[in-house]
């Protein structure tokens, strides 16, 4: 992991990547979220074998190294838990003061997902749906980011759409991004992966939502163009 990756994931950066796609929500940009109906219990199901879950990845663009688990709180690794919310099987409902993320299951069950949330005055709530997915995306960091923290100047090339970093495992966008969209404006909220693992549980970012790697790329494979996904508020 490079230094200028491990001081932007420290000081709160926006996290935001793809084809001409700008940084995370700022703070101009925060909404008011639905109010939704949204309990979990206990897990239920297989037990998860997180030793696997988060092994090392040899087979993707990039070979994902493994994550530590057991420095994290249990509550935020992958879990099939109950889940007595009203919400359709597949919509996607983030909870950032619990720091979870549940992908709604059939029989009142849910993947949850510890994930890491923006530190106060960078959050966003609302309803999206994602109108784009993309693996090992680049980074784009916003105008406003670039002039708040010029130390990342070094770092940033011209890139097919515009000034940024490419994709890969120094990229604080990890291996997968969701674009969320409201209508045909762009929220300028994804959700994604990180190269700092062991902040999930945290708000420390400029609003995104910040994923294990491992765990981004299982949601990834879960999430069709389309899903509704709500941001508590």
């Amino acid at each position: 992991m490079t230094l200028l990756s491990r001081r932007i994931l420290l000081a709160g950066a926006a996290a935001a990547a793809g084809s001409g796609l700008a940084g995370c929500v700022a703070p101009s940009q925060t909404a008011g979220g639905p109010d939704v109906n949204l309990r979990a219990g206990d897990p239920v199901g297989r037990r998860f074998d997180h030793a696997s879950i988060y092994a090392e990845v040899k087979g993707d663009k990039f070979p994902i190294p493994a994550f530590d688990y057991a420095k994290l709180d249990p509550a935020f690794l992958r879990q099939e838990v109950a889940y007595d919310g009203k919400e359709r099987p597949g919509t996607i409902v983030v909870d950032p003061k619990a720091h979870l993320l549940f992908h709604v299951a059939e029989g009142g069950r849910a993947m949850r997902y510890g994930v890491g949330v923006g530190k106060q005055g960078f959050g966003w709530a609302g309803v999206a749906d994602v109108r784009s997915k993309q693996e090992w995306p680049d980074w784009y960091p916003p105008a406003e980011m670039i002039k708040r923290r010029p130390d990342i100047k070094p770092q940033l090339a011209k890139l097919q759409s515009g000034i940024g970093m490419k994709g890969g495992l120094d990229n604080p966008v990890g291996a997968r991004a969701l674009y969320l969209w409201q209508g045909n404006k762009d929220t300028l909220f994804r959700i994604h992966g990180t190269v700092e693992p062991e902040t999930i549980g945290t708000s420390v970012s400029s609003g995104c939502i910040r994923m294990i790697n491992q765990d981004v790329m299982d949601l990834y494979g879960r999430t069709p163009v389309g899903t509704k996904v709500i941001v508590l508020s």
